[in-house]
């Protein structure tokens, strides 16, 4: 008797594991229909989140780009003037002093030439070239520096 309540009991189980696993197959088109759906609407966030990343990417450095412009135009004109003002120093200084001025004026064109030929390769390149570019810019900034308050008076 415990036997056959065993087994009725274990048949029944069975038998509502099975029929609540089995779906129809219009259930089954239409979960595959949202899932595809899903996936679609997935495809075209992660394509909006891209075309942002890569307009925040060309704002980032094009402000970067005007921004260093501006400051490598700044030393083209400190340049010129260090060139006035060596008109005026005496012969023994002013050789010295015109060989600065071409070195400044190289790594000038260097860092100009340097942001002109860059290009994008990616997000972690771009940091790269960034964090190296403004600090030769730092460097030639010194420099200016240093020449205008220690050299030429």
């Amino acid at each position: 008797m415990k036997k056959n309540i065993f087994i009725i009991t274990l048949l029944t189980v069975m038998s509502g594991v099975l029929f609540s696993n089995c779906q129809s197959s219009a259930n089954k088109v239409e979960r595959a229909e949202d899932k595809v759906h899903d996936a679609k609407v997935a495809v075209v966030e992660a394509q909006i989140d891209l075309n942002v990343a890569r307009q925040d990417s060309i704002t980032e450095y094009q402000k970067f780009k005007d921004e260093t412009d501006a400051q490598i135009s700044a030393y083209d004109k400190s340049i010129a003037e260090f060139r006035t003002r060596l008109a005026t120093e005496r012969k023994e200084n002013r050789a010295r002093y015109e060989k600065m001025v071409l070195d400044l004026e190289q790594r000038n064109r260097d860092l100009k030439k340097k942001l002109a030929e860059y290009q994008d390769d990616g997000k972690t390149d771009w940091e790269k070239f960034k964090t190296e570019f403004n600090h030769d810019m730092d460097e030639l900034g010194k420099s200016f520096k240093d020449f205008n308050t220690n050299n030429v008076n």
